[in-house]
């Protein structure tokens, strides 16, 4: 008789090795909502970015209040850029006119000509108000074209050196030795006289000394230790330029452009007194060019030749005095008075 020795099979409700008392029992998977997680850290980080922007604007604000000058300089730029933003609304646009000009020629100030009028009878004052959205215009976008172009050449100069940077410093200082005003006056006088023209001829011949500052400052950031973790993290070129050296060089920028604005509005004013202007705009270098062919210097007529004049100064004295604050906010080691 023989004896079955093979165990019998174990019973349904005992437990297999795999799921016994003594392992573990996996949990079910949770679905986990990825989707808005990744959300709301994104919107964090955003927030967090906007606090970061917000705290650094404040901090600025409370630093330029400091400078007396450059508030005073903001003062006045903001009463001449609503005057002239407003101008439509109460001088019309047939102040320019010749054939309906109000009064006689050359007359003194009086009540109803505040500033007298020009040659041909028109309103000094209203032609004042008038001009000075065309100089503004002129001397913002002027020195945007220039600081942009300074910027670029200066930020690729500063970053890839070599050859191509001797290239670049070797045209920028061949601009630098060449006077400004007279390759403006070339540029304006081969093109068509329009006002696109003078911020064209303004902008490309005003900014080797923004390219020369910028490549130096390019220099200095690009030494710095986080821009090599930046590159050994994958960081390339276009990566290493706008995300870590523009931010960097970006204030440098701002004091640059508000600087050079003054400047633009003087070499337009110069052009069109030189009547390389456009002539179907009035705008106050084209009035002191008026009160010139008119005979006002050699004949006494002052009230023709001050408004423009003096408008011209006041305006770039504000600019340059928001400039220097703006300078010494962002780089407290030029000790700029206060």
């Amino acid at each position: 008789m023989t004896i079955d020795k093979t165990p019998p099979n174990p019973p349904e409700s005992e437990e297999s090795p795999e799921t016994g008392a003594g392992a573990e029992t996996p949990a079910p998977a949770l679905a986990v909502p990825t989707s808005s997680a990744g959300e709301s850290a994104t919107r964090s980080a955003s927030s967090l970015a906007w606090a970061r922007r917000r705290a650094s604007v404040s901090r600025f604000w409370r630093q330029y209040r400091a400078h007396r000058a450059g508030l005073l300089g903001l003062a006045g730029l903001a009463v001449i850029a609503l005057i002239a933003l407003t101008s439509p609304l109460f001088i019309g646009g047939d102040v320019q006119s010749v054939t309906d000009a109000p009064g006689t020629a050359l007359e003194s100030p009086s009540a109803e000509f505040p500033l007298g009028t020009d040659q041909f009878g028109r309103s000094l004052l209203g032609l004042l108000i008038w001009g000075a959205r065309i100089s503004l215009i002129v001397g913002l976008l002027a020195a945007v074209l220039s600081v942009a172009i300074g910027t670029f050449v200066g930020i690729i100069a500063g970053h890839f050196g070599g050859w191509f940077a001797t290239v670049a410093m070797r045209v920028t200082d061949w601009f630098l030795v060449m006077p400004a005003l007279v390759l403006a006056i070339v540029l304006a006088t081969v093109m068509s006289r329009s006002i696109w023209t003078v911020i064209l001829a303004i902008g490309v011949t005003s900014w080797p000394t923004t390219a020369r500052l910028v490549r130096a400052q390019t220099i200095a950031v690009e030494s710095r230790p986080y821009i090599e973790r930046a590159r050994a993290l994958g960081g390339g070129h276009g990566h290493v330029m706008t995300r870590h050296v523009l931010p960097n060089v970006m204030p440098l920028v701002l004091a640059q452009t508000t600087l050079g604005i003054s400047t633009a509005i003087l070499t337009e004013a110069t052009l069109a007194f030189l009547g390389l202007g456009d002539p179907s705009v009035v705008s106050w270098g084209g009035m002191l060019q008026d009160a010139r062919e008119a005979g006002a210097v050699s004949s006494g007529h002052w009230w023709y030749l001050a408004p423009p004049g003096i408008a011209i100064a006041l305006v770039a004295l504000a600019f340059t005095l928001c400039g220097r604050a703006i300078e010494a906010v962002l780089n407290p080691k030029l000790g700029v008075s206060r």
